[in-house]
């Protein structure tokens, strides 16, 4: 089973090197992390995979950057925003993971964009550092944006992949920690294990269309 870290920070908009990063998520368990803004390699068995950021953009430059970011084998986030934005950016074929809902109203993610995501195969990101770092009403509404996807998830089935964002080396977390914390928004084993699984799926299906081009 290949577990993976959908978001980390390395330096220089973290403080710690990919080779840090990557040492430390093997030691927690991890078979590969998605950095942000850094080259697809390999260190001490763990492999880097790249990922790109798209925020706060119009849906017409999303286009054009995904086309430019697909050339380069990487993963694609945008950032959601309202329902209408989310529909659009869930039509463009390239993107991979949408990041950020727990920073949306519960209208940003129907069953309407919740279909669309399964039929597409885009995943959503379930960041875990605000239950980590939260405390009181702001971490309990994280909590209940969570639990309000995995509802949706279990309807329809969509990807799910989770996530520490970490900055540093201390803000990692172990396969274990992320199994304790995905049980507070409904999560059971099979489900943490399918969704930190759910990357490398990503990377195979992204293969799979290129080699049919």
């Amino acid at each position: 089973m290949n577990f993976t870290d959908a978001c980390v920070f390395p330096y220089p908009t973290g403080d710690s090197s990919i080779r840090r990063m990557a040492i430390e998520a093997c030691d927690l368990g991890f078979d590969s992390i998605v950095a942000i803004n850094s080259t697809n390699c390999k260190y001490a068995g763990i492999s880097v995979i790249n990922g790109v950021f798209l925020n706060d953009t119009p849906v017409q430059d999303i286009i054009s950057k995904v086309k430019r970011a697909k050339v380069t084998d990487n993963l694609i986030f945008v950032k959601t925003r309202d329902n209408r934005f989310n529909r659009a950016v869930i039509g463009i074929r390239g993107v991979h993971i949408l990041y950020g809902l727990h920073l949306t109203d519960g209208y940003a993610f129907d069953h309407v964009v919740a279909k669309m995501a399964a039929d597409s195969g885009i995943a959503i990101d379930l960041n875990l550092s605000p239950l980590i770092n939260e405390r009181g009403q702001s971490r309990q509404h994280v909590l209940n944006r969570y639990i309000d996807v995995v509802n949706l998830y279990r309807r329809f089935e969509f990807p799910i992949v989770l996530s520490t964002h970490a900055h540093s080396v201390l803000e990692l977390r172990s396969v274990r920690d992320f199994s304790a914390l995905a049980t507070l928004f409904g999560f059971d084993i099979q489900d943490v294990e399918k969704a930190l699984g759910n990357i490398g799926r990503i990377k195979s299906l992204e293969s799979a269309v290129r080699e049919i081009k």
